[in-house]
């Protein structure tokens, strides 16, 4: 296996040690930022007179090479990208040239740089998918803004609301994530390249030039801290936790509303399974595994600052260990916004079933003590008196829209007959207007509000 290092060496390593060590397979999710990093690197060389002019053009005349190739061109028999890439290099524009490429860095700087560049990259790519997600329920929100459907606490009815208010619960729980993750963005983008292994480098480097290269803000001011610091990447790891455990939230809720105890809505076959023995099924297994790989995603964020939390300042081959729960999670919280995306966008649902199954569930009982406290009770004795008027019901086997004036009398005489108009799941809805609630102008104030947000660029708000 190819190495940059053994000159110190009598004997080769034990294979067990090559095999247990590489990192190759992992490190080919950022072979393009390992080059882009190590172009910007060969420009400085040049630009300081560290190495001849010609040699640094190039230097980075092979790399842009090896960009136009692909990952497809790099060796694998060798111990991480660097390698690959330098490996490469050398076929290219010969090994004495590509030697200098390394001069004054270390992998250390490095590695850091490139999983930094790594991270923009797919943080601008989520905050995209979180924008797009976020329209599509805005549209929805939009369009169901008056479908009225049941409410739940404790997972049991609660209240009528609407299938527009419901959708624009999760509009707001990406807005928090898209915030997070610009926040993110910033914090992660400062340079470590320059920092060599720890402690600098004798050379005239100029650190300012390659993180204005790179678009980086400026650089990490401490070059031991440059190297030792992963703490950007716990924060993106928790991030996609938080991402993952709100999908898992939605496609919760598809895998129970699909089913025909709720029969709420009918999932698209394009994004539905099978069964191989029951010709009937229609399974929502992409809203199962969503929910499912939502654990692993958890354990990547436990996972790493589990890994770093004893170790010194310095870099330590522990945090090889960083990447592979970066690139995993990353890749999953893509795909299941798109797998969301494509749920939500496909949806059938079942408007009327929604409708009707609120009647006869008692979820309208609070609007009973509202009308009561409104009139001068006291709410405290209001729910009292409602809760009586349940009871009463249920002793009867009828519900709230069964009961008649003379039933009411019968069952809570101190309330009057005219209290019974506020009982329709319509009328609940519709009276629930303060700020951020399911009636139609409260709907309209925050459609308008998640509008204004959703054309903003970026996520400058968290609401």
């Amino acid at each position: 296996m190819r190495k940059q290092w053994g000159g110190a060496f009598r004997e080769s390593s034990n294979e067990l040690v090559d095999r247990f060590g590489q990192s190759i397979d992992s490190d080919l999710n950022f072979w393009q930022e390992d080059i882009i990093g190590s172009v910007s690197h060969a420009r400085m060389l040049g630009r300081q007179g560290i190495i001849g002019n010609l040699d640094a053009r190039e230097l980075e005349r092979g790399l842009e090479k090896i960009h136009e190739q692909g990952p497809d061109f790099l060796r694998i028999d060798v111990e991480d990208i660097h390698t690959a890439v330098e490996v490469r290099l050398g076929e290219i524009v010969g090994p004495e040239i590509a030697g200098k490429l390394h001069t004054a860095r270390s992998r250390n700087d490095q590695v850091a740089t490139d999983t930094r560049l790594y991270l923009h990259n797919r943080l601008v790519e989520m905050m995209d998918d979180l924008k797009k997600l976020q329209g599509l329920l805005l549209e929805q929100g939009e369009a169901y803004k008056g479908a009225i459907m049941p409410g739940y606490t404790h997972q049991q009815r609660a209240q009528p609301i609407t299938l527009g208010f419901h959708l624009m619960a999760h509009f707001w729980a990406l807005q928090r994530h898209g915030w997070r993750a610009e926040r993110l963005l910033e914090l992660a983008n400062y340079s470590p390249l320059g920092a060599a292994a720890l402690a600098g480098t004798g050379f005239p480097i100029d650190r300012e030039f390659t993180a204005r290269d790179l678009g980086f803000i400026a650089p990490i001011p401490n070059t031991l801290d440059a190297t030792s610091d992963r703490s950007y990447l716990m924060d993106a790891l928790h991030l996609c936790a938080l991402i993952m455990l709100d999908l898992s939230r939605i496609s919760q809720e598809l895998v129970l509303f699909s089913g025909r105890e709720f029969a709420f809505v009918k999932l698209n076959d394009s994004v539905t399974t099978g069964s191989s023995i029951m010709p009937q099924k229609r399974n929502p297994d992409m809203a199962e595994l969503i929910r499912g790989r939502t654990a692993k995603v958890v354990a990547n964020w436990t996972t790493l600052a589990i890994v770093m939390k004893g170790l010194v300042l310095g870099y330590n081959r522990d945090t090889q260990e960083d990447k592979p729960p970066l690139f995993d999670s990353l890749h999953k919280v893509s795909d299941s916004i798109e797998l969301v995306y494509l749920m939500l966008d496909t949806a059938d649902w079942q408007l009327e079933r929604m409708a009707s199954s609120i009647r006869g569930d008692f979820s309208t009982a609070t609007d009973l003590a509202d009308y009561l406290a409104a009139q001068g009770t006291p709410f405290r004795h209001a729910h009292e008196i409602v809760g009586n008027v349940v009871r009463g019901c249920m002793d009867r086997g009828i519900t709230l829209e069964d009961l008649t004036p003379a039933i009411l009398a019968e069952i809570a005489p101190e309330v009057p007959a005219e209290a019974l108009d506020v009982l329709s799941p319509e009328g609940s809805v519709g009276r629930r207007n303060s700020l951020g609630g399911p009636g139609p102008q409260a709907m309209a104030a925050q459609l308008e509000h998640a509008r204004r947000i959703l054309e903003t660029v970026g996520f400058p708000k968290i609401a």
